[in-house]
């Protein structure tokens, strides 16, 4: 005789007793009943290596450790421990679902701070927009800072010069911005002043000017100046042979490489990543200010608790930076 499949189906109420009952599986509906509970009375159980230090640790009865791990057993189909011991000893299957609790009560802890997290007002992502030339001894600091204060956020990283991480902001891609100043923002913008940066003149280690006690602009107009450049900012010359560029590492690439001298960030000056150190020589006539830096966000937006956080926290760390000494030169005894 020939059965059609509905026919054999027939007689049970649903599929899965069908399978239980011909196949030996559980019905798919039993499966996965057991709890975040359960898997940390077991997992404090396998530690303790008893049930009853596992009920003490918890502040429960020893009852309730046993039942839940029972139920535990029950729902997964396996004896997690083996009862013919004394203690509470793993069975081979126990040693390895021990591994998949642990990691999914550390899964169910950060899901809990994250929800945790953002029900506060942090934010989910954050997007920075750093200038490449300002100090990294201060990034740094503030980004370990970041990973530990909030440790759920996502953090993306934007670098460039100055006028392109305000272009970041301005397109959107990132909320925040901090760089050099380098004139007027147009009236789409919203900033704040949170600190500056020393600045001096410096030539490649075997450059003429190098060689000098104290160096004059008389000195400076006899080589190529290489300036920094940015729309609409008029940079202060001192030599009629001029190259630019608009990254402070570039021009120190320059400088380097021995195409003239430049004004550049204290930092960027001793940064030891070039082809050949720069030194920086003494000029006091130029008189050169500190660098100023600033913060900016896109004008009608308000900047977050996280966000109010990571300029105040990076404004200090920028105060804390220390330059490195000038280069001086001990006068010579002419007696």
């Amino acid at each position: 005789m020939i059965y059609a499949f509905h026919d054999i189906f027939k007689p049970y109420p649903s599929y899965a007793t069908f399978r239980a009952t011909f196949h030996g599986i559980p019905p798919i509906e039993s499966r996965m009943q057991w709890t975040l509970d359960q898997l940390r009375k077991f997992v404090e159980t396998a530690d303790a290596g008893s049930f009853s230090v596992a009920a003490r640790r918890l502040g429960k009865a020893q009852s309730a450790i046993s039942t839940a791990i029972g139920l535990l057993e029950a729902d997964l189909g396996l004896e997690l421990f083996d009862r013919s011991r004394r203690n509470a000893q793993l069975t081979d299957a126990g040693q390895l679902l021990l591994l998949e609790a642990r990691e999914l009560l550390r899964q169910a802890e950060a899901l809990d701070n994250r929800a945790q997290s953002l029900s506060s007002g942090n934010e989910a992502k954050l997007t920075l927009a750093l200038d490449e030339a300002l100090p990294y001894a201060a990034i740094s600091a503030l980004l370990r800072e970041i990973s530990v204060r909030f440790p759920d956020l996502e953090l993306t990283l934007l670098n460039g010069t100055a006028t392109e991480v305000a272009d970041y902001v301005h397109h959107e891609r990132a909320q925040i911005a901090f760089h050099f100043v380098r004139g007027t923002l147009p009236a789409q913008f919203e900033q704040r002043h949170i600190g500056a940066v020393p600045q001096g003149v410096f030539v490649a280690i075997d450059h003429p000017l190098a060689r000098l006690e104290l160096v004059e602009r008389k000195d400076l107009v006899k080589y190529r100046q290489l300036v920094m450049h940015a729309q609409d900012v008029h940079e202060t010359t001192y030599s009629p042979k001029l190259w630019r560029s608009d990254s402070f590492y570039s021009i120190a690439d320059m400088v380097a490489d021995d195409l003239g001298w430049a004004v550049l960030p204290v930092n960027v000056g001793t940064d030891d990543a070039y082809d050949k150190p720069l030194q920086q020589v003494l000029c006091p006539s130029l008189a050169l200010p500190q660098l100023p830096v600033r913060v900016l966000w896109r004008q009608g937006w308000q900047p977050t608790p996280t966000v109010e956080w990571v300029q105040a926290r990076f404004t200090e760390l920028l105060g804390q930076v220390q330059a490195p000494a000038a280069v001086t030169r001990s006068t010579p005894d002419r007696s």
